[in-house]
């Protein structure tokens, strides 16, 4: 078993993300999107540190940062999130669009 099946789930991850950040309204689940194209990230990063033309824990290491700068994002995204929310009572993407409110 080669390195295609993880990128192929790893694009099919990615693929799934992007529609749902791009198409949805909703806050949560565009952070939820977003995190799903971090992880389809993750799985290539890991695929390619195993599979790869030298393997070496390269990929695994980055990977661990990458899953760090994403648990930082969602914090504070929800913070963010929470804030606008309890000041505009909806968490509709396209009423986020000014912060003078």
């Amino acid at each position: 078993m080669g390195i295609t099946p993880y990128l192929t789930l790893a694009a099919i991850l990615f693929c799934i993300g992007l529609y749902g950040a791009l198409s949805k309204k909703n806050a949560v689940i565009v952070l939820l999107s977003v995190e799903l194209m971090l992880n389809a990230v993750n799985l290539n990063l890991v695929a390619f540190a195993k599979y790869g033309a030298v393997p070496s824990l390269t990929g695994q290491i980055f990977s661990l940062f990458n899953i760090t700068i994403a648990a930082a994002e969602v914090a504070v995204g929800i913070a963010i999130l929470m804030n606008l929310y309890r000041s505009r009572g909806t968490t509709d993407v396209t009423d986020m669009d000014s912060m003078k409110r």
